[in-house]
């Protein structure tokens, strides 16, 4: 009867505080930790290594992550990779497998991974842009063929752990991913947040800090740069994913293959010339970005202007404070209601009306296609002679920086 007594209470106990009778405050913070090996999975190994090729990952890392993954959100490579390729070659459009710009933002925000499920199942999808994801026997045979019984072994292994409260370890695991990356990532990450850079696409930096989702906060900054394998690019920003990629790479166990470029300066040039072109072309995102911040810088300007000049007129305030906001932008990311203000901006300041012009014949050196090399180097070395002859110290600088620039 002991016997039985003593078996009685430690299945009891086993079932009531698992195999570790940690606390409450000890549970949650393995939970968080659990995710976050998750989190870390699915930005080092499925979508810089696998998704973009940033990184090369050794056999170690890639199989834990593989598993991992299949543990805990029952995901297939192929299927994961082909959608995102999807999402990056469709960005926007109809058929884009998650855009809240085509499908609403709360659409993508409470349902993100039903769109996901939808998409896995499109065989074109697989066959166009899953190429070149593992295909050995456990991927075959373990991976994709029992993709979600995975999950069920994780349940076994919480409820083993942490007892009767391992159930909702389980859900906390399970809901992770589809409410980060498919719902925050994929919905406020084309919504909400900065922009350091002019993409094309409406991405934004959820934060400048990347910790909580492996610094996929940094959405802007990866459609910008997509193949690289560092999300981070201004010096306050952060990408816990980047430090764990310098770890492995530390380790001989990861091997990067590209990180976002850098616009370098050294000795100016007497005058711009191809070499001078091919930097601004390879580095134009961040050229952009630097004449966002002289176009603000105006606008400032002239804000602090009308202020002593004791300039009270509502309609000039108003518009010039749109024009901080949104005149660095490209106009098919400025909204329709705050184009008349812009026009009224740029129509009250010679020298903004410049500065925007002035950055449309710059953007052509790379958007247009259809002129030859000579011709482009021509057209640098005019756009910087009439910079430096506007006798605007802004433009004036950044021509100098131009022709500075090295690539």
């Amino acid at each position: 009867m002991n016997v039985l007594m003593t078996v009685h209470d430690a299945v009891v106990d086993l079932l009531a505080n698992g195999l570790l009778g940690a606390s409450l405050w000890q549970v949650v913070l393995i939970t968080l930790v659990l995710t976050h090996i998750t989190i870390a999975s699915v930005t080092i190994f499925l979508h810089r290594a696998q998704a973009h090729r940033a990184l090369e990952l050794h056999a170690i890392p890639s199989h834990f992550f593989r598993f991992w993954l299949w543990l805990t959100t029952g995901m297939v490579t192929k299927e994961w990779v082909a959608i995102h390729r999807k999402h990056h070659a469709k960005c926007e459009t109809v058929d884009d497998p998650h855009s809240p710009v085509t499908r609403g933002i709360k659409t993508v925000l409470l349902t993100g991974s039903e769109l996901y499920r939808a998409e896995a199942k499109v065989q074109d999808t697989l066959d166009k842009y899953g190429h070149n994801t593992p295909d050995d026997w456990l991927e075959r045979n373990v991976y994709s063929r029992y993709s979600w019984q995975g999950v069920g072994v994780m349940l076994i292994i919480d409820l083993m752990l942490f007892g009767a409260l391992g159930a909702t370890v389980w859900a906390v695991q399970m809901a992770w991913i589809p409410v980060t990356a498919a719902g925050i990532i994929n919905g406020l990450g084309h919504w909400w947040g900065y922009r350091n850079f002019e993409a094309a696409d409406a991405s934004t930096n959820i934060s400048p800090w990347g910790i909580i989702i492996g610094g996929e906060e940094l959405h802007n900054n990866h459609h910008t740069y997509p193949t690289s394998a560092k999300l981070s690019v201004k010096p306050h920003e952060f990408d816990i994913g980047w430090t764990y990629i310098r770890g492995l790479e530390l380790l001989g166990l990861a091997k990067v293959r590209k990180t976002p470029p850098q616009l370098k300066l050294g000795a100016v040039r007497p005058v711009a010339d191809d070499k001078t072109l091919e930097a601004i072309i390879a580095n134009r995102y961040e050229v952009m970005a630097h004449y966002a911040a002289e176009l603000k810088r105006a606008c400032a300007s002239e804000l602090a202007r009308m202020k002593a000049q004791g300039a009270h007129n509502a309609a000039s305030w108003k518009s010039m404070n749109a024009a901080r906001r949104w005149l660095h932008r490209d106009d098919d990311k400025i909204p329709q209601g705050q184009k008349p203000l812009l026009a009224k901006a740029v129509g009250d300041s010679p020298v903004l009306g410049k500065l925007v012009a002035m950055r449309e014949e710059l953007r052509a050196l790379w958007t247009r296609t259809n002129v030859s090399a000579d011709q482009l180097v021509a057209d640098l070395q005019a756009w910087c002679k009439k910079a430096e002859d506007s006798g605007i110290a802004a433009l004036q600088e950044f021509s100098v920086k131009l022709r500075a620039a090295h690539a």
